[in-house]
């Protein structure tokens, strides 16, 4: 592929884009040490990579490192509305980076553009969501058998692709970045913990203290969203459908009930599962007057917008981002970012201190498939451990932090079994 294949919005936004990209790269270390270190050892020379992602600045950064290891790189967006047109604009035009990417897509154009990146005909694919993979095993079958293996962002992702492996239709494999405890435990929890409070309070301009802010499941991203809602004063609330997840919000301080009584004394109510009509016809029905509805969860299927449609007897957007539909004899529901990622939509997303550890991940996953693809099977593995440990050393490092070394006869005391009591 030649470095003038892209398709962007605007050529003129080039200069800040990269002024944006640079600035973001000065908080993520970790990517700069990977990018001088892969520039020497060139670990991925000549290998073909798609990549479905946010097209942020953070995202330009870790395709700044797979250039400097030698990929061949193709990047689309994983999103109708997380591409930031100056950055495409910049990776395009000032790193020459192949990027088929418009804030604002419909669904044919964001397929289009999808298939763009498919035609660098990749042998690894690194996604949020698992668009490229859908792809690939649907309509572009053709081109799986030059496929090594891939990397997978995003909770959302990570399940569609065991779907896929339970199934036995997933065709190569997968490491889930998103397992990394140096992905999960950092960038779901205090990456949209942030972001998605950041989006919030862009688009809306509410004050969240003294609200009650409900949070629809209490994973790590429910968690970190959760924790910050309450650091701002707001009165939060867990909905949830796994019985251990709702001891542990219970325990953490947070009310735990059904949505269905929950959604009429919420302010603001946040979807973060994975799953499909969270928010259901029911629950808006039930919706008090003025509530806020946004979703954080990777697809727009949280939030039955379908349902809100038939239901609404008028729409405006009183500001931007915001949708304020009219239902039930002048009830108002105000859904943000037209119930997609609301980070994104509304916001910039996670700030790049936290995908800096998430990005090293994709860096050193896409090495890992590359040098170990002909040992893996056609499943959904974790990050290996290894990779997940060095990623932390170089971020506590990177802090001037350091820690403690086990001795040789503690490393002989874990490893025994003959001392007791």
């Amino acid at each position: 592929m030649t470095a003038t294949a892209y398709d962007i919005k605007d050529p003129t936004l080039a200069e800040a884009g990269a002024n944006r990209i640079e600035w973001a790269l000065t908080e993520m270390p970790v990517l700069r040490t990977l990018m001088a270190r892969f520039s020497e050892s060139r670990p991925l020379d000549g290998v073909r990579i798609a990549a479905c992602l946010h097209v942020t600045a953070e995202t330009a950064n870790l395709a700044r490192v797979l250039q400097a290891g030698g990929a061949e790189l193709a990047l689309c967006a994983s999103n109708p509305l997380s591409t930031q047109d100056d950055v495409a604009a910049a990776l395009a035009l000032t790193y020459d980076v192949p990027v088929f990417a418009h804030r604002g897509d419909d669904h044919a154009n964001y397929y289009k553009r999808l298939a763009c990146a498919l035609d660098s005909r990749p042998q690894i694919t690194i996604d949020d969501g698992a668009d490229l993979v859908n792809q690939l095993h649907t309509v572009r079958r053709e081109l799986l058998e030059g496929i090594f293996g891939g990397t997978e962002e995003t909770t959302t992702g990570v399940i569609r692709l065991r779907a896929m492996a339970a199934d036995g239709a997933l065709e190569y494999p997968v490491i889930a970045v998103n397992d990394a405890d140096t992905k999960h435990l950092f960038d779901n929890r205090y990456g949209t913990g942030q972001s998605v409070i950041d989006s919030i309070l862009r688009a809306t301009n509410t004050l969240l203290a003294g609200k009650v802010f409900t949070v629809c499941g209490y994973g790590w991203c429910g968690r970190g969203v959760a924790m910050r809602a309450q650091g701002l004063g707001a009165k939060v609330i867990v909905t949830e459908v796994e019985p251990v997840r709702a001891i542990e919000a219970t325990m953490d301080g947070y009310q735990v009930m059904p949505l269905i009584d929950a959604i009429p004394q919420s302010d603001i109510v946040l979807t973060v599962t994975g799953d499909k009509h969270v928010v259901d016809r029911h629950h808006l029905l039930a919706a008090k007057d003025g509530c806020i509805v946004a979703n954080a969860g990777h697809f727009d299927v949280e939030i039955n917008m379908k349902a809100l449609k038939e239901m609404a007897t008028s729409v405006r957007q009183p500001r931007p981002h915001v949708d304020e539909y009219e239902i039930n004899g002048g009830r108002k529901l105000r859904v943000l970012g037209e119930g997609r990622l609301v980070n994104l939509a509304a916001a910039e997303g996670h700030p790049p201190a936290v995908m800096d550890m998430s990005f090293a991940n994709q860096a050193l996953g896409a090495v890992h498939v590359r040098n170990h693809h002909n040992d893996l099977e056609k499943q959904v593995y974790t990050m290996p451990a290894e990779i997940d440990r060095e990623v932390a050393r170089l971020k506590l490092a990177s802090l001037g932090i350091t820690i403690d070394v086990l001795t040789a006869e503690q490393e002989k005391y874990l490893k025994s079994w003959h001392e007791g009591t």
